[in-house]
């Protein structure tokens, strides 16, 4: 008796976490700010690849915001991008090989519905960004990208 019992016990666990995975995941890639962050990068590296300019492509939309797409778009087409170098990795050129290979996010810090996520790309000559994030409707979305140089 006690057998059947922790039986029925343990598929009842088991379907209940299969259950809260499937909500999870159904929810997106932005289940996390962390994990957002992680996937836009690999997607957005591996469309330079193959010589994509992400930002034209709208796969970017599952990753930041409409709004700062759409006013990167706009700034874009004008030849008025922010910067001198690449908006989300804020870098003219990189190893996409060992970028790739070496891109790790940290923890997020949350403040006031924003979440800043902290990466870090290469093995070599490391380059850091911090990317901010806030939760809409359909998940956590990229807002902006700072570099964390020096002010100049």
């Amino acid at each position: 008796m006690k057998t059947r019992l922790s039986r029925a016990l343990a598929w009842l666990v088991l379907a209940v976490g299969l259950l809260g995975m499937q909500a999870v995941m159904a929810q997106g890639k932005a289940a996390t700010p962390e994990a957002n962050t992680k996937a836009f990068y690999a997607w957005y590296i591996k469309l330079q690849t193959k010589s994509v300019y992400p930002l034209t492509d709208n796969g970017i939309y599952t990753y930041v915001a409409k709004d700062t797409v759409d006013r990167l778009r706009d700034a874009y087409r004008r030849n008025e991008m922010p910067g001198d170098a690449d908006y989300f990795t804020k870098v003219q050129d990189y190893d996409e090989k060992d970028w790739a290979e070496h891109t790790v996010t940290r923890a997020p810090i949350l403040l006031e519905g924003v979440a800043v996520v902290p990466v870090t790309f290469g093995s070599k000559d490391k380059v850091s960004v911090l990317v901010f994030l806030r939760k809409l409707d359909d998940g956590w979305k990229i807002t902006k990208v700072e570099d964390t140089l020096d002010f100049q």
